[in-house]
């Protein structure tokens, strides 16, 4: 026993070694974080957020909709699975239940917002088959819908595996004794239920309060605590201070769910024994329920419905005939085997670490005599990991690992990963570990055999079953979440979570869509195998073998596959770019024609991430090249030193630093949907000032310049044509019109747009155009006041070991990918371009003063006081 106990000793040591490391150091950074101002320690940032209206008011908006959509969870949950313990319908009805009700587990929650649009909004398919749009979608609706879908397998699974170990017996013994309908279900079925159904509601509560996909796809002007988290940390202009702040607020609910979830623990209904009987006949109680269950079950199908027709769509709602042209688009894609392949990896690996450590940490609390604090410590570290962020998480890991080895690597996101889901799998080992017998290990060591040979062939084989489990839960888990994932990821490990993140920068929600269901296929495929591998233990004791093999196998294709990535050779050249698609092709056209194919990896951000990340990594960047805004450019030189000279020729119009050349100069324009204005009976403007017309209250879309820098164009041509009483007049009506249609990226207003939400929209010219040339119902209007436009440059990263293949690549791109750039983009920018008359904009105009962070943190406030 003594030898055992040295053992798992050794084993806490590790798992306190581990979770010291990557739990609460980094949280730890984050709250120092939160008081540094510059080299001295300050309460000002907790002051100014704190009493930001902003703020409080996001922050009271999360409880609402949270809390909200919390209870509606909790009482679906329990329909549901009352109906399938307390009712008498049919089993198939049921088996549906269990299988539909947790299907959205099975998805990223990014998606669930895009189906929500393309459901319930103007031109969803519901609203097409009812022909009336039955609510607003953007806003406290659609995050409504949004948490409910997503909470609802997690809550369902609570509530389903408690109320099945509800003894009945006691609704016969009730019904003898004459209590009444309402008393026996108060005493049979809720009563015992009460711990569960709070802690599913403080989980469900908790997973709406922290989640940024569905905001970020349905939050319209519903200011919730993750996206406000979101933009403090990768706006248009960081503010890694206020972040940090934000995030640690973020973790007050985790501290009240603690407690509350510690003190409920104490009462659990415990049975001895569980009777099977045969459920008292009540036609009405199964009609109701069997109704209930099936409306929810249709609402989530009818969303997954969506998700499955609409790739197989050509231009919905324009053209609804069939056509597999998304699904060879997405699949053609030049790194969707690369990124599938990182999901994989991630996920396998995952799945192997994480079940050893949540396993290993379950033998410490249910196998071992070891103190108490010591095991009660392991508790703690699992209620901390339930209820902690997973952007809370991701960011302290930004700021924890930037700059070492681990910075943009698969460790990084598997013990982000590993840490972030490791309270669920830790409870399932630690409820089938607790309920063997305890003598196993003593009989053993008696026996003559060794600690760990017990474990390996008397403890493990009796909970294969629930490694499999866990082994799923953190597969399927790791292959859906982004929230942590989007501060972390790095060009050479992107997955399809932070793709799909990426393609919403591009309006691309058909293919969305599509790697949406390439990860639904993956995770069922995952499901099904385990699945038949749980049943086949079953069935006879030497195929219980075959368990061992299939989990062995899983385990040594995740090994297989982590030694292909990591004995990979030549690193590539990483370029980051928050370029839009078009000019993302012509780089790659540029390379591959001259050489330099299968040299470098491209990643794609939204301007405010790329920023995000550059001020927060500075010279720890991965990248070795970056095409960003100038301004941006020019803001990070000066504060990391962070770019190397050009060592090539630029011959340029106009005077550039000599550590950055231009690459694409963006114009603004307004973007019609000639289709929707026509039905509405409203004239196409010509001007950005009749926008603030009361007329076009709800059909207008603009991106927020708080978080977008094309939301700056439009700010520029009000100022510069109107000065700022007038042109705060105008914007203050402008917004008013706008309403839940501010977006967060450039591309948001053509999305709405193009799907009909809207009528007009401010943003980038040359996509307007694109979409005109495909023959959709969408034209581009050029202001009076001015086409705007801003410049992106092309900068080569300072490393210790110069990169010459990145310096090369950066002039490949300047020399041979401006004349695809120039056919998109129309403005000329080197010595000799020529653009046609017909793709140039009517009014074309700069920036009175140079453009620097300052001053669009100037612009940015003149914004915020046009907002009501």
């Amino acid at each position: 026993m003594h030898k055992k106990q040295l053992e798992l000793k050794g084993i806490y040591v590790v798992l306190a070694a581990l979770f010291l490391v990557f739990l609460f150091m980094p949280v730890a950074i984050l709250l120092y974080k939160s008081f540094e101002s510059g080299t001295s320690l300050t309460l000002q940032h907790y002051r100014d957020l704190i009493f930001s209206g902003k703020f409080v008011n996001a922050f009271g908006n999360s409880f609402t909709v949270s809390g909200i959509s919390a209870l509606v969870t909790t009482l679906l949950a329990f329909l549901m699975a009352y109906t399938i313990n307390y009712t008498n319908v049919s089993q198939r009805l049921k088996k549906g239940i269990r299988s539909i009700a947790t299907l959205p587990m099975l998805l990223p929650t990014i998606t669930y917002g895009f189906a929500i649009i393309y459901t319930f909004g103007k031109q969803g398919l519901l609203s097409k088959l009812l022909h009336v749009q039955l609510f607003d979608i953007y806003g406290f609706s659609g995050l409504l819908i949004g948490y409910v879908i997503y909470t609802l397998p997690i809550a369902f699974l609570l509530v389903n595996n408690t109320m099945k170990f509800i003894d009945k017996k006691f609704i016969i013994v009730s019904k003898i004794m004459g209590d009444s309908g309402g008393k026996r279900f108060w005493m049979t079925a809720l009563s015992p239920m009460i711990p569960t159904l709070a802690a599913a509601f403080i989980q469900a509560f908790f997973l709406s309060f922290t989640d940024f996909g569905i905001p970020a796809a349905v939050g319209g002007e519903y200011a919730v605590v993750a996206t406000t988290l979101y933009n403090e940390m990768l706006g248009s202009i960081p503010n890694f201070s206020n972040g940090a702040v934000v995030a640690m607020m973020m973790l007050l609910p985790s501290i009240i769910s603690i407690i509350l979830l510690n003190y409920l623990e104490r009462y659990n209904v415990r049975y001895n024994r569980i009777s099977v009987i045969e459920l008292p006949e009540n036609r009405k109680r199964d009609l109701w329920c069997g109704i209930g269950s099936g409306l929810v079950l249709c609402g989530i199908a009818l969303v997954f419905a969506v998700i499955i027709l609409l790739p197989f769509v050509k231009e919905w709602p324009y053209d609804i005939s069939f056509s597999l042209q998304h699904f060879t688009d997405t699949l053609a894609s030049a790194n969707l085997l690369s990124v599938y392949r990182n999901s994989l990896i991630v996920a396998l690996g995952t799945a192997a670490a994480g079940t050893l450590v949540a396993y290993g940490s379950a033998l410490v609390t249910t196998r071992s005599t070891l103190p108490v604090l010591c095991r009660k410590s392991i508790d703690a570290i699992s209620s901390i990991a339930n209820t902690i962020p997973g952007m809370v998480i991701g960011i302290a890991f930004l700021f924890a690992f930037s700059g070492t080895p681990l910075q943009s690597t698969f460790w990084i996101i598997i013990l982000c990963n590993m840490i972030h889901f490791f309270s669920t799998p830790y409870v399932m080992a630690k409820n089938t570990l607790g309920k063997l017998n305890t003598s196993y290990e003593t009989t053993a060591m008696l026996m003559g055999d060794s600690w760990f040979k017990t474990i390996r062939r008397v403890v493990v084989p009796n909970s294969k079953s629930t490694i499999l489990e866990m082994l799923s839960y953190y597969f399927i888990n790791s292959m859906v979440t982004i929230s942590a994932l989007i501060f972390i990821v790095g060009a050479k490990t992107a997955v399809l979570t932070t793709k799909i993140k990426e393609l919403q920068h591009f309006a691309k929600f058909d293919q969305i869509f599509v790697l949406s269901l390439l990860i639904l296929l993956t995770n069922l495929l995952v499901k099904g195998i385990i699945l038949f591998v749980t049943q086949k233990k079953d069935e006879k004791k030497e195929k219980g073998v075959r368990v061992k093999k299939y989990a062995l196998g899983i385990l040594a294709g995740g090994v297989v596959l982590f030694t292909f990535v990591f004995g990979q050779g030549k690193e590539p050249v990483v370029i980051y770019s928050n370029a839009d698609e078009e000019a993302l092709i012509a780089i790659q056209h540029a390379l591959d024609e001259n050489g330099f194919q299968d040299q470098y990896v491209l990643q794609s951000f939204g301007t405010s991430e790329l920023g995000g990340k550059i001020m927060a990594e500075g010279k720890n960047l991965e990248a070795d090249i970056i095409t960003m805004s100038s301004y941006y450019i020019d803001s990070a030189q000066q504060k990391n030193d962070m770019f190397d000279k050009l060592t090539f020729p630029t011959p340029t119009l106009k005077t550039y630093s000599d550590y950055d050349t231009p690459l694409t100069a963006l114009e603004g324009a307004m973007i019609v949907n000639t289709s929707v204005l026509k039905e509405k009976q409203l004239p196409v403007p010509s001007s950005l000032k009749e926008l603030a017309n009361p007329k076009y209250k709800g059909m207008i879309s603009i991106p927020d310049i708080k978080a977008s820098s094309t939301g700056w164009l439009l700010v520029q041509a009000l100022l510069d044509t109107y000065g700022e009483e007038d042109g705060k007049e105008i914007l203050t009506a402008i917004l008013d019109n706008v309403g839940p249609h501010l977006e967060s990226s450039g591309s948001g207003p053509l999305k709405k747009v193009r799907s009909g939400e809207v009528g007009i929209a401010f943003g980038l010219r040359h996509q307007a155009l694109a979409d005109k040339e495909k023959g959709l119902p969408i034209d581009c209007i050029d202001p009076i006041e001015g086409n705007y436009s801003l410049t992106e440059s092309i900068a080569v990263v300072k490393k210790e070991n110069v990169n010459k293949t990145a310096m090369a690549m950066a002039r490949c791109i300047m020399e041979n990918g401006r004349r695809d750039i120039l056919y998109t983009y129309p403005t000329a920018l080197y010595e000799g371009e020529q653009v046609e008359k017909k793709y140039a904009s009517k009014y074309p105009r700069v920036f009175k003063r140079a453009l620097s962070v300052e001053l669009l943190e100037e612009h940015q406030a003149f914004f915020e006081g046009c907002r009501k």
